[in-house]
């Protein structure tokens, strides 16, 4: 199947999964994850009406941007300090803000461009050893913090669930995060108006526990190790 075909598959089971919880299918943010994606392959995306991609590594961002035209370039990946400076004001949405010192880097990088970079907490909802994101005991007080920072703002939660052979055991994760961020809206300065959650695997679920993007790679792409 085309990358075309493909996206409007995933659409149309991201239409039934909204409306089987209630939800305005409008709602919900596909984003195609273009990690090992040629720029050509990216275009194909952008050209079926899905713009809004995302990478996992800031080189391959950095290469592909010049080179796909019309993009909205999501940060998905776990993101170094000492890289910030190269995505600043290439990036619509940083979703794997886990911690104070790459919070404090990307304040001062935003603020020496004059921008203000919009952010996700990544939140380790089921605790894996193997993941990045905030503990969920931390969170609040690192939003909290966070919030003052006048060159980030705090868009709302992403978070990665376990892969599993089946999805509804990663359901109460996704309504763990769901829960969080409501929560969390009490905070000043703090919008809790994405949740960024669900992939190929699971998509499905997290839609019906109020996701408002997945981030979907092999099931538009194919396989791309």
């Amino acid at each position: 199947m085309s990358v075309a075909e493909n996206l409007a598959r995933i659409q149309k089971q991201i239409v039934i999964s909204a409306l089987k919880a209630g939800r305005n299918p409008a709602s919900v943010r596909l984003i195609a994850v273009t990690k090992n994606v040629s720029a050509a392959r990216a275009m194909e995306s952008v050209a079926a009406g899905v713009a809004d991609l995302g990478e996992n590594r800031v080189q391959e961002l950095c290469n592909k941007y010049p080179a796909v035209a019309g993009a909205r370039w999501h940060m998905i990946g776990h993101l170094q300090s000492n890289k910030v400076k190269y995505i600043i004001g290439k990036v619509t949405l940083v979703h794997s803000l886990d911690r104070w010192s790459l919070a404090l880097e990307i304040n001062r990088r935003s603020q020496e461009a004059g921008l203000v970079t919009p952010v996700l907490v990544q939140v380790n909802v089921a605790g894996e050893s193997t993941k990045f994101g905030l503990p969920v005991d931390e969170v609040t007080d690192f939003v909290t913090e966070a919030a003052g920072l006048p060159g980030v703002s705090i868009q709302g939660l992403m978070t990665i669930a376990p892969l599993v052979e089946n999805p509804e055991e990663v359901r109460p994760v996704f309504r763990r995060l769901k829960q969080m961020a409501e929560g969390l809206k009490e905070i000043p300065g703090v919008k809790m108006e994405q949740l960024s959650m669900g992939m190929t695997n699971d998509f499905q679920v997290a839609v019906e526990e109020g996701s408002t993007m997945v981030r979907i790679g092999t099931a538009i792409f194919g396989s791309r190790h």
